[in-house]
């Protein structure tokens, strides 16, 4: 397995929307499992195959607690089916965007529909931290951060933090 560079925003590519995977093959098998180890060593609970660099609609997610054994989600073409009208909020932070949290509004449960690393369809209700996480991903796909889901202020601040954070280490 190869742990893979995470794309640090502001950077374009990660308003980019990604693209289907046609199915699930040893490559996309290969991705996942990539995906989950550099999950695990960031160490974060989900991440999406743009932030690091794939346009694929791949994402990865394992809410289980640190002492618990992993229970990771590999979902490819992720969609969602159906998604509560009961809000939560949830403190959000991202692996591309570093050491930075907002509390973001979402649905408290989802349905949702992927394919998996044996390309078998299934099918998952998730609640809470899972809902959140799935969510959050799921963005990623479409080009979005959680900070898109803030105030215009709030999210300028953070990014004008992470440029300059970004300058800085490009110059160390």
């Amino acid at each position: 397995m190869t742990v893979l560079p995470i794309i640090i925003a502001p950077d374009p590519r990660l308003k980019l929307k990604a693209r289907p995977v046609d199915r699930v093959d040893t490559r996309i098998v290969t991705l996942m499992q990539d995906m989950l180890e550099t999950m695990y060593l960031a160490p974060g609970i989900g991440l999406a195959a743009p932030q690091v660099g794939v346009l694929e609609r791949v994402i990865v997610v394992d809410v289980a607690e640190k002492t618990a054994p992993p229970q990771p989600y590999r979902m490819a073409n992720p969609e969602l089916l159906w998604v509560s009208e009961e809000l939560s909020v949830c403190n959000e932070g991202c692996l591309s965007l570093p050491e930075f949290y907002a509390d973001v509004p979402r649905p408290s449960r989802c349905r949702v529909r992927y394919r998996d690393e044996a390309d078998a369809v299934q099918e998952l209700e998730a609640e809470g931290l899972l809902a959140t996480c799935i969510q959050h991903e799921m963005d990623h796909l479409e080009g979005q951060l959680f900070v898109d889901h803030i105030s215009s202020l709030k999210r300028g601040i953070i990014l004008r933090k992470l440029q300059k954070l970004k300058k800085s280490k490009a110059y160390a």
